[in-house]
């Protein structure tokens, strides 16, 4: 049992309080201050992210492409041509291999741009024997709201006020100026990012005190970049022979513009999950505007399905293995919150940033448990 303090008691008898321990609480890595002003700090760095995600996107997608296009410009300079002059030659060839996908789809775009008010028609008037319960149910709902509304007819409305919106016309006039901007921004940092080669790593090696540390550093810096390299190349890949297979299968089933199909295919795999879902949906109303009966209206969508259990459950586990692969929930948490921040191109940068965040936690001590956490 505690012994109470005796208030009568001698100066020197009375207990005193552990200031080392009090200073410890407080100011300890793991104390009051340290979290507080780690939180503020995560809080704030969201804060930046999402309003400043004009800026940031750019700078991302030019870092991963520099990870990824790298490994040509290091093989160029071994044939003896300059890295500026290998950047130039791999932004060059990337911007021309874009323009001419942009050419070749900006046709079935603007097509099926055009036609989709009576695409969506079409479709409705298709399944409309499927929506006809739905509306029953709906109609009552409808019922029910006006008897529970009875007596209350007369009382005031507040007036509406009419709030000036832009039109459809304009919201993609300012998104295709902000998206060329965008876009100029990060061919430029790419191209320097290229050309600058091994400059940043030189500057690292400058700086660390001994030879130790700067051979660990070298070895650290060169397996981060091989691994993420390694792993935005293989997905690429990945995704481009599913858009191929895609493209492929939609020109046997006599869909029209199978390649803009492929394409989307390829572009949406990039997001786990909600991309084969978007090409379920898009490919199952691609069906039914095609085909007259059920079962060829079908095909798109169940080709598709095949395709997708294939490269899912066989391709991807064979090429890429086990190593750098997410915790499913992870991956879920990741496309959640890089969609809100950053919104359909978040999605698409989430599973890439996550992976290059773990790897930066397996190669880094104090951060090694996260990145156990976040592997399978």
């Amino acid at each position: 049992m505690l012994e109470p303090i005796r208030r009568d008691a001698p100066e020197e008898e009375r207990p005193r309080p552990d200031i080392k321990k009090l200073r410890d609480l407080l100011e300890g890595p793991f104390g009051v201050k340290s979290l507080t002003l780690t939180g503020l700090f995560i809080l704030a760095a969201f804060y930046t992210l999402y309003f400043g995600r004009e800026f940031f996107l750019p700078i991302i997608l030019a870092l991963l492409l520099s990870f990824l296009l790298s490994p040509i410009v290091r093989f160029m300079k071994k044939l003896h041509i300059p890295e500026a002059l290998g950047a130039a030659v791999v932004v060059l060839g990337l911007l021309g291999v874009l323009g001419l996908c942009l050419y070749e789809l900006s046709g079935p775009v603007s097509t099926w741009m055009q036609q989709a008010p009576a695409n969506m028609h079409k479709i409705e008037r298709r399944l409309r024997d499927l929506k006809r319960p739905v509306q029953t149910v709906s109609k009552a709902t409808e019922q029910v709201a006006k008897m529970a509304q009875v007596g209350g007819g007369d009382q005031p409305q507040p007036p509406v006020t009419a709030v000036a919106t832009p039109t459809l016309g304009e919201r993609l006039a300012s998104g295709a100026f902000v998206f060329a901007a965008s876009g100029v921004t990060m061919f430029i940092l790419l191209y320097f990012l290229l050309a600058a080669g091994d400059m940043f790593l030189r500057k690292l090696i400058k700086v660390m005190p001994s030879l130790a540390d700067k051979k660990r550093a070298v070895e650290i810096a060169r397996q981060i970049e091989t691994e993420i390299s390694t792993y935005l190349s293989t997905v690429t890949f990945i995704n481009i022979v599913l858009g191929l297979a895609v493209w492929g299968a939609m020109a046997l089933i006599r869909v029209p513009n199978p390649l803009l199909w492929g394409v989307m295919a390829t572009v949406t795999n990039y997001i786990p999950y909600l991309g084969a879902m978007t090409m379920y949906v898009v490919l199952g109303g691609l069906g039914f505007l095609t085909f007259n009966d059920l079962p060829h209206a079908l095909l798109p969508a169940g080709a598709f399905l095949v395709l997708n259990v294939l490269e899912a459950y066989l391709l991807t586990p064979m090429i890429l293995g086990r190593r750098l692969t997410l915790n499913p929930v992870v991956i879920f948490l990741a496309l959640s919150f890089w969609g809100w921040l950053w919104g359909i191109t978040g999605a698409v940068l989430a599973v890439p940033i996550m992976v290059v965040f773990k790897i930066f936690c397996d190669h880094s001590e104090p951060l090694a448990p996260i990145g156990e956490f976040l592997g399978t």
